[in-house]
């Protein structure tokens, strides 16, 4: 039984996983608590965990039914992160560790999203057994990057983004058209009913020969294009319209660059995870590039896109079954944390 900690930006969360398999996965969420700033404010969000913590890890103790003496080991999100908000989980989940005297694991964020597809069901259970080599399309808030997962133990980063990150172009955008935060979700809902052939929006990097990302010039267009057009977000059609626009900019250069990387690659599969795997429009256009160019997908549940602890004690689990080294009792986190 191991007992896993996530509190790398905005999200406080406590897991417990046994055997591969999620016992209890408990999230509490800050989105209302930053949503009067627009994004999240560092300060605030350590606070939050703070907070938050002793209360998440009893509810998902008590939701997988046990007591701290039945937890084995113990596992937190080392980096990348906020470093005060990583402080908070890391820091506890040593402490934990060490009065129970049992392993801790200080994992990458990032290498437990690359192997969140591969947890599926319900209850949620890691299919290791099923893995095979792929490309991965991490795309969040605060990254975008495509991995070639050669095995289960060896990756290499392909490409990232070289300044705004797939979701943050998505929360700027909704912060111009005067959406809620954060703006991709409502970005997403308004795309429903709106035209994406409206209005042509640039798609940068799009047919340059490497696995990078850009987004900040799509941002500044949306800017440009609202400033030439006073009171344009007034009438709702429009607006749909731009919203399922802007949309179809972000997702053909995600599918794009994942399919063209796949393809070089010569690997049979494509996963995607992070929180913007949860948009609509991107999950069906992967699924209809992978079906047309015969490639297998594995998306991430949308439960597990978000940031999470049961995708952490997942991997920290497999991790100890395959004799990885445990973490020091007085390691630090790494915000900074490269994937590779």
């Amino acid at each position: 039984m191991l007992l896993a900690f996530e509190t790398s930006c905005d999200e406080t969360s406590a897991a417990l996983a046994h055997h591969g398999r999620v016992l209890a996965s408990v999230v509490a969420s800050q989105v209302r608590l930053h949503a009067e700033y627009g994004g999240v404010v560092p300060e605030l969000a350590a606070r939050e965990h703070l907070r938050n913590l002793l209360p998440v890890a009893r509810a998902a103790l008590g939701q997988a039914n046990v007591g701290p003496a039945q937890v084995e080991a113990v596992a937190a999100t080392r980096g990348p992160g906020l470093p005060g908000a990583l402080l908070v989980g890391f820091k506890a989940a040593q402490a934990v560790a060490f009065v129970l005297r049992r392993p801790f694991l200080g994992i990458h964020h990032h290498e437990a999203h690359l192997f969140s597809p591969w947890i599926q069901g319900q209850p949620p259970t890691a299919a290791f057994s099923e893995f095979e080599p792929n490309v991965s399309l991490i795309a969040s808030g605060g990254h975008t990057m495509l991995v070639h997962l050669e095995s289960e133990s060896h990756h290499r980063l392909l490409g990232s983004t070289v300044d705004d990150a797939a979701g943050e172009c998505f929360d700027k955008v909704g912060k111009l058209l005067g959406l809620p935060y954060p703006g991709g979700p409502e970005i997403d809902r308004l795309a429903q009913g709106g035209n994406a052939a409206a209005f042509s929006f640039p798609r940068p990097m799009l047919n340059e020969a490497n696995d990078d990302f850009s987004f900040s010039g799509l941002k500044t267009s949306v800017r440009y294009f609202l400033r030439d057009r006073p009171g344009f977000c007034g009438d709702p059609q429009r607006l749909r319209d731009l919203a399922a626009s802007v949309q179809a900019a972000i997702v053909e250069v995600l599918v794009t660059k994942t399919l063209r990387a796949a393809r070089r690659l010569g690997v049979g599969c494509v996963t995607a995870s992070g929180g913007v795997a949860c948009n609509r429009a991107l999950r069906h256009g992967l699924a209809g590039a992978c079906s047309g160019h015969g490639l297998r997908l594995r998306l991430a549940d949308p439960s597990l896109c978000t940031d999470n602890a049961a995708m952490i004690g997942v991997v920290a689990e497999r991790q100890l079954m395959r004799r990885a080294e445990t973490t020091s009792p007085t390691a630090e986190i790494l915000p900074n944390w490269p994937l590779d």
